[in-house]
Order: C-alpha cells, then structure tokens, then sequence
C-alpha cells in the first residue's frame, strides 16, 4: 500500500532508514531536504550552507523575516543575476495543463518583469514534449521574446525522442561539444552543461566521453572557483525507483569535490527540491508545465490534474544571484501568479 506523506509529516512508522535504491534517500531524508509545492521558496546559499524559507502564499514574504531579507538583498545586488527555467513540454496535450505554451508565455512574462534584466536564461531540459521539428521551432520562437542577452539549454529525454537528440541539437546545439555539452565562464563563476538524457535505461547517464570532457574542462579551473552544474536529470540519487538519478554522476561529483562551492541545478522532476552533501548543493527545479507526484505517493511519475489555482502554485521560475569575489548564491523559486 502507497503511503501518504508530504514534507510537513512526520515520517510514516516503519520507514525509519528504509531507502528506494542502491544509492536511495530514506523518505524521512527526502522529506527533511524537499519544498514540494506551495508558495515561492527562497534558498540562500552562503559557506556551503543551505537556509531556506517557504514563502507566504498570500504575499509572497518569506518566513524568518531576516534570512529571508537577506536572501533577496543578495540577489537584488548581485553583480551576476540569471534564471533558470524547466520542463515546459511544448506539445504537451492532457488534463493535467490543457495550455502549456500558455503557461510557458506566464513564465517569460515574469522572467521580463523581474524588476531586473537577467544575465542570462537556463532552460535545463524538455522543452518539448515529442522533440518534433514544429515543436522546437516554437519554443525557440517563444524564449526569443525573453529580456536577457543570452539562452541557454541542455536537452531533456523528451527532447531526444527517436532520433537521439538530432533534431535538438540542429535547432540549439550550435557550439556544443558531442551530444551536446559545454561550459563557459562568466562573472567570475564558471558553468558546465551536462546531457544526462541518452542512452537511457533507467537513470539518467553521462557516458565516458563527457566524463573526459568534464575532467579535462576542470583541469585548469582554480579551486577556489564557484562552480554551477547543468543538468536534466539530477545528479544525485533522488529517487532511482523512478528513474531520477544518474548512474555514472559520482565520476563527475568525485571531479568536483576540490572545488570550495559547486551548485547543481536539474529539472526532470517537476517539483523543488535541495540536498547538501558537503561542498555541493543540488536544487531541482519546477516546471512551467504540469506536476509530477511526490516520490512513492503514485505508481509512477505520471502528469497529475490538479484544480487550476494548485497547478499555479506547483509551476515556476527560479532566479539566482552571485555577487563577484564571494562564495555565495542566492536562489529563490517562484510561481507563476
């Protein structure tokens, strides 16, 4: 029988340990980590410690009224601003959002009023929901309509559907590497872009060709470097029974373990999510799409319909500011309203 539980329960009575994989969380550990969905969540990430605060749902404040003050203050002074976006699945048809390309117009609409011209956009994965030609052509189309000097994208496994990510890397693999990877480096941070969509099974995986490219991307990068990963899938073991974990990503985490501040960002599961393991802080991201349930309250992670002011809540942004010469983050998550 499926347990029911959300991050506001206790853990059910005999799960104490019991964990959903070789590499699993316990429930008790996902639900210690896990903002599901609600109000915009706010994380401030300073000195390899991760703060956050569920936002208020009639006005958007943040609890804990000083470290919530202070996570928007380091975003609103931060000299690198961008927002990351995910899971849009234009294409998409069902009960569970009749509108996705309207949905996905609502976030561009609140990534250009922000109050702030972002550095640049992430989309991490599934763009599309059938990785058609037509497809692609309109979200291109629609993310050119966003303030910000420049996109980025790495593919979802919906983008990669029979043709391996041809048709995504026609339509947005300009200046990649293999199936798509890369790095780049801006405001003094500097940034790698994973493809963990192919050669799928189950998990998601990296493959040693970008294993090598990462080692040999990271060859010269000085420690004290803050680091920000990319991905669709997460990098860590957030739920294997659902296929939501990479099999190979401990070979690109052992790669990062020298450096003083790595941040992952993923999308995949369609719902907000931290874990810190030392060093490195992972965030998964919502979508602008539709909500997927909370590991183990479902069979599998189908498309769940939900009353329309519960799907607002449940679909969002994610904006982060770093202020140069410091290792702090400052990430805040918020719906679409």
């Amino acid at each position: 029988m499926t347990e029911h539980w959300n991050s506001h329960d206790g853990a059910p009575a005999d799960d104490t340990g019991r964990t959903d994989g070789e590499h699993g969380m316990t429930r008790r550990q996902l639900m210690r980590h896990t903002a599901w969905f609600g109000g915009a969540v706010v994380l401030t990430v300073a000195g390899g410690q991760v703060i956050s605060q569920i936002a208020d749902a009639r006005d958007g404040t943040a609890a804990g009224a000083s470290q919530g003050i202070a996570g928007a203050a380091a975003v609103e002074s931060a000299a690198l601003r961008f927002v990351q976006v995910s899971d849009s699945h234009i294409g998409f048809q069902g009960p569970a959002n009749t509108d996705v390309a309207g949905s996905f117009s609502e976030a561009i609409h609140q990534v250009n009023t922000l109050g702030f011209r972002p550095d640049f956009v992430m989309h991490s994965g599934d763009l599309t929901h059938l990785s058609t030609a037509g497809q692609f052509d309109q979200v291109k189309q629609m993310m050119s309509g966003l303030r910000t000097d420049r996109v980025f994208t790495v593919p979802g496994e919906h983008d990669s559907i029979g043709d391996a990510g041809r048709a995504y890397r026609r339509t947005f693999g300009a200046g990649t590497l293999g199936d798509g990877w890369y790095s780049f480096d801006t405001h003094g941070v500097h940034f790698i872009a994973l493809v963990n969509t192919l050669s799928l099974e189950k998990l998601g995986h990296l493959g040693s060709a970008q294993i090598d490219f990462v080692r040999k991307d990271l060859a010269g990068v000085p420690s004290d470097t803050p680091i920000v990963v990319f991905s669709h899938i997460p990098l860590f073991a957030m739920y294997p029974r659902w296929g939501w974990s990479t099999d190979d990503a401990l070979k690109v985490i052992a790669l990062l373990r020298r450096f003083s501040s790595v941040t992952c960002l993923n999308g995949h599961v369609h719902q907000l999510f931290t874990k810190t393991e030392g060093n490195i802080t992972f965030h998964s991201a919502t979508t602008t799409a539709y909500p997927l349930p909370h590991p183990g309250r479902a069979p599998a992670p189908t498309p769940q319909v939900v009353p329309a002011r519960q799907l607002k809540e449940a679909l969002g942004i994610r904006t982060v500011g770093y202020r140069r010469g410091e290792r702090e983050l400052a990430i805040t998550d918020q719906r679409l309203t």
